[in-house]
């Protein structure tokens, strides 16, 4: 029976999943384009793609349950860390935190179709470590977005993992808590990796638990920031299912 169940999911992929999905991308790609451009990137760079990313996992059959949003302020801004499971991660944030903010992500995602454009022209925050210039350019640009309750959502192991376990934790995050003087907030994503591993582009459906961990201060200097890294790391470890931990 779940081997048929299974085949009668991939018909359903290709022939209706995948294609809508692909529709709903191009639109939201568009809108929240020409919105940012004119103005209102606040509104248009989250809420398009926090519809987005539901109606991406109401397609697949995967449901999103969340606890912890009570640690946090609509009001305020922070410094969001989170495992990096799978693909799904990107749909269970943008639909399910709850809060607006931008992402920290790589350069080189600018030069994807579609996506690359759209979050460029939303105020996503690209970072380039390429030459002291080009970091300080990116610090400048996160400065510029953090106030007024917009937060940066930066997944710390750098990558997705390849085995459900997670990657240690690197500082850059931890740089721009610091610098901000803004509190970082620990966010553990299970379950994504067995709906999208690495390596795979055939989504199943599945459950993922979001869990909004309280806020943790941010690092006062260089010297403490070892500390904010362990914490954060043992509380988005301490809410992964056993086999990931």
């Amino acid at each position: 029976m779940k081997a048929l169940l299974l085949i009668l999911y991939r018909i359903y992929q290709i022939l209706f999943m995948f294609p809508t999905v692909f529709g709903i991308t191009l639109v939201t790609g568009i809108i929240t384009s020409v919105g940012s451009l004119l103005g209102g990137g606040r509104f248009w760079g989250y809420w398009p793609p926090k519809i987005w990313a539901k109606a991406c996992t109401w397609l697949s059959f995967v449901r999103v349950k969340v606890s912890g949003r009570e640690n946090i302020s609509e009001s305020d801004s922070y410094v969001f860390v989170a495992n990096h499971q799978g693909a799904y991660d990107i749909f269970a944030i943008y639909g399910f935190l709850n809060h607006n903010f931008r992402w920290m992500m790589k350069a080189g995602l600018r030069k994807f179709p579609i996506i690359g454009p759209s979050c460029a022209a939303a105020g996503q925050i690209f970072v380039d470590n390429s030459s002291p210039s080009a970091i300080r350019h990116t610090m400048e640009k996160a400065e510029k977005v953090l106030k007024d309750g917009m937060s940066v959502v930066v997944f710390p192991e750098g990558s997705r993992t390849r085995t459900g376990r997670m990657a240690p934790f690197r500082k850059g995050a931890y740089q721009l808590a610091m610098e901000f003087h803004l509190p970082v907030v620990p966010v553990t994503i299970d379950g994504a990796f067995r709906v999208l591993p690495r390596g795979s582009w055939l989504p199943r459906w599945g459950t993922i638990r979001m869990t909004i961990h309280r806020p943790i201060e941010g690092p006062r200097d260089e010297a403490d920031r070892a500390r904010v890294i362990d914490e954060s790391f043992r509380a988005v470890h301490s809410a992964l299912a056993p086999e990931y931990q």
